[in-house]
């Protein structure tokens, strides 16, 4: 392992990278160099790759791989890069984990896997693969539901962070999620367990909430990161009214995005025509807009143009399209 490892203080901005295709499917290794400084030049603290969002499923191993050095590189050490690593199988969660911490990743992203019905099964589940990755290796815990069809109790959760010291992160996005981000740091302050970074996705539609509620930070794929950094910024700075403004100006293009089955389709096709990626290509099986899909957005685009002219924001986000 190398570089500084992910722990409990992480805050501010990871956010989750998709993975540039060519139009032929082929992984974009152009595209992702302009993506990446995109991410970094948006002022986020980390990015997170080969998620939901980065079709991580859709990669060959030895892309994945090929994915992550390359990122890695080109990131040169100046944010802290997250995997994930998610697998039906631990055989193959524990090697691509050692491969991309012995690469210089600050840790792994991990979901519990399909089919845990129980807390005693998802506990047990943890404490297996912790056991076999090593305490070591940094976790960022992933509650996604909507995803895994596994939920995990906030009782659940304060009880593997009291009890698991290599969860470092928690990743919430489950709705309604609110509370459960009160109860983890309610349990907090009483004493149950150290304070953990709490990072938030949902595609940030929750945002200003989820910050109220004691989240550090967000780790999602938004198109507009710099939305993401200014919203967590004037928040942390006080500026809580400022920080909603802002969100707001966003909100309907972040509802836009966050539409099932096409929201990743939207998201590439925004970084295409922001000039960031070369094509918006998803890989098969994968959505695509149709030309109403593409007028929707174009709409979508020339409002938040004109409400972002009324604000009081840095030259990059000024622009919408």
């Amino acid at each position: 392992m190398a570089g500084r490892l992910l722990d409990e203080s992480a805050k501010g901005v990871y956010i989750i990278s998709a993975t540039p295709f060519t139009d032929t499917g082929a992984i974009d290794f152009a595209s992702t160099d302009k993506l990446v400084d995109f991410y970094l030049d948006s002022g986020v603290d980390g990015i997170t790759i080969l998620g939901v969002l980065g079709e991580a499923p859709k990669l060959a191993a030895e892309e994945s791989t090929a994915f992550v050095k390359h990122v890695l590189k080109r990131v040169g050490g100046k944010v802290q890069i997250v995997v994930g690593v998610s697998s039906a199988g631990n055989q193959n969660l524990k090697h691509l984990t050692d491969t991309v911490m012995d690469l210089g990743a600050a840790g792994v992203m991990i979901s519990p896997n399909a089919g845990l019905k129980t807390d005693e099964q998802i506990e047990n589940y943890f404490g297996g693969l912790i056991k076999e990755l090593g305490e070591q290796v940094p976790i960022c815990l992933q509650d996604y539901p909507q995803l895994t069809a596994v939920y995990m109790s906030a009782p659940l959760i304060n009880r593997m962070i009291a009890k698991f010291p290599s969860i470092k992160m928690l990743k919430a996005e489950d709705v309604p999620g609110l509370r459960k981000i009160t109860k983890v740091r309610e349990a907090e302050a009483k004493g149950e367990h150290r304070r953990i970074s709490i990072l938030v996705g949902n595609s940030a539609m929750f945002l200003p909430q989820e910050l109220a509620r004691g989240a550090d930070g967000a780790m999602t794929g938004v198109a507009y990161p710099e939305m993401l950094v200014s919203v967590c910024k004037k928040f942390a700075a006080g500026d809580v009214e400022g920080a909603n403004d802002l969100y707001d100006a966003f909100l309907p293009l972040v509802r836009y995005e966050n539409q099932p089955g096409i929201g990743l389709a939207i998201r590439k096709e925004i970084l295409r025509r922001r000039g960031i990626i070369a094509s918006a290509k998803l890989r098969t099986p994968g959505a695509a807009l149709d030309a109403d899909d593409h007028k929707d957005l174009g709409h979508l685009l020339e409002r938040l143009d004109r409400k972002l002219s009324q604000l009081a924001l840095p030259p990059s986000l000024r622009r919408a399209s």
